[in-house]
């Protein structure tokens, strides 16, 4: 997860956001209630140095919407700085309505709560204190409000403390309800991060095994490979014996065919060089790869027509995610004693999907997450799964599991985007 997308999620960025929601509801807000005072209650406020300040706070607030469309990012600091005008506005209007004696001066208290959700504790301090200054000058200076004849002075404080009690209520449950799941959401993006690092953990240290397996098998294949045409050569009349020589040397050669294209695949991996491929081709690479390791399997290869013409810039782990995908549906059928196996290739917008689908008892109804990690399979490293899952992630894909009419349904989607050539 990147830096600024974190920002996005929680911090200054969330919290300059519901500054601004904020900011217009204010501004909705004292507008209204100047209005009211000035044209229903007639009182004698200064009408024309309110809507002065009311006009700034809008002008501020669409140069802040502004700010939050581009692509430098928002630090605390400035953060602090929209929530000091925001205050220096209140104050404002509040010098020319009674001051302290306002019931709504209580609402210096909001930027103080928000900030203390999302910033540190030197930003929330600075808070704190310039809040707490504005009240103190609004102690000493301030316009008196007018109190109409009609109207007892502290009954109506009373009703504006109703009303200032129910604004700032509503405000704090809202907004702070808005942060409290930001940081919900912060909390299981990193839960998921750490769940991946472990699985990835996990992943390299199979490969350094396998490094080390490859390495140490090397030798011992050697010498079964320079032994064996001699063995064959002291024993020329004996027929079975001979053909079970043969078949050794034949399975030597294979081991060593894999552990080269092990060795390959690991300095492809190191370069992260694309190669470079249609799809067809691609395809029929993987099909008859396929068809060396399982020649019992009958594959169905489903091709869409769109996808003509899409030329891969195939990055090593894919061809063995497929291949992996494919070999967990062989397994899954042959448990339903079949050996039918669909890969379905289709085309959907500026997507790739490569389908596989078995005849096999399909995943347990514990849902897909929870699949993509075990196939229930009694045989196998159980690794295929998890392999395919980190190479959709790393190409900005995603594998899912679900069930068909027949068995189960793999689906590798990747963005054309990131796999093809423009």
């Amino acid at each position: 997860m990147s830096q600024h997308h974190h920002q996005q999620r929680f911090g200054p960025v969330a919290l300059i956001r519901t500054l601004t929601w904020l900011r217009l509801c204010a501004i909705v807000g004292q507008s209204g209630a100047v209005l009211v005072c000035a044209w229903i209650m007639h009182l004698d406020i200064p009408l024309a140095p309110l809507l002065i300040g009311i006009d700034l706070l809008a002008v501020f607030a669409v140069l802040a919407a502004w700010r939050l469309h581009q692509s430098r990012a928002v630090h605390e600091w400035e953060v602090v700085g929209h929530i000091a005008f925001d205050t220096l506005g209140l104050s404002y209007l509040l010098y020319f309505t009674g001051g302290a004696s306002n019931p709504f001066i209580t609402l210096l208290v909001v930027p103080i709560a928000l900030s203390a959700a999302a910033l540190s504790v030197p930003a929330i301090l600075s808070v704190a204190i310039f809040a707490g200054l504005a009240y103190l000058l609004l102690l000493r200076w301030y316009v008196p409000l007018p109190m109409p004849s009609y109207a007892e002075g502290f009954s109506l404080h009373v009703a504006g403390m109703g009303v200032n009690f129910l604004v700032t209520a509503m405000l704090l449950a809202f907004f702070i309800h808005r942060l409290a799941r930001a940081v919900r959401l912060q909390q299981m993006e990193v839960q998921r991060v750490r769940e991946r690092a472990l699985r990835d953990e996990g992943i390299l240290a199979i490969a350094t095994q396998a490094a080390g397996a490859a390495h140490e098998m090397n030798t011992p294949l050697s010498t079964m490979r320079t032994l064996l045409p001699e063995v064959r050569r002291e024993h020329p009349t004996d027929g079975p014996l001979s053909d079970d020589l043969a078949l050794l040397q034949d399975q030597v050669e294979r081991c060593r065919t894999i552990l080269r294209e092990m060795v390959a695949f690991g300095q492809a991996q190191l370069s992260q060089e694309p190669e470079r491929a249609t799809l067809a081709a691609f395809l029929h690479g993987c099909v008859e790869r396929f068809q060396l390791l399982r020649p019992e399997a009958e594959l169905d290869l489903q091709v869409d027509e769109a996808t003509d013409g899409i030329v891969l810039r195939t990055p090593p782990g894919l061809r063995h995610a497929l291949l992996n995908l494919l070999n967990n549906a062989a397994d899954a059928s042959a448990m339903r004693d079949s050996q039918a196996v669909q890969l379905q290739v289709l085309r959907q917008g500026h997507w790739l999907e490569l389908r596989v689908r078995d005849h096999g008892p399909g995943f347990t109804p514990t849902g897909a997450p929870a699949v993509l990690g075990q196939t229930g399979k009694q045989a196998g490293l159980g690794i295929g799964l998890a392999l395919a899952e980190a190479t959709a992630e790393r190409l900005a894909g995603e594998l899912t599991a679900s069930n068909t009419d027949s068995g189960a349904e793999m689906c590798l989607r990747l963005p054309l985007a990131t796999i093809a050539e423009h």
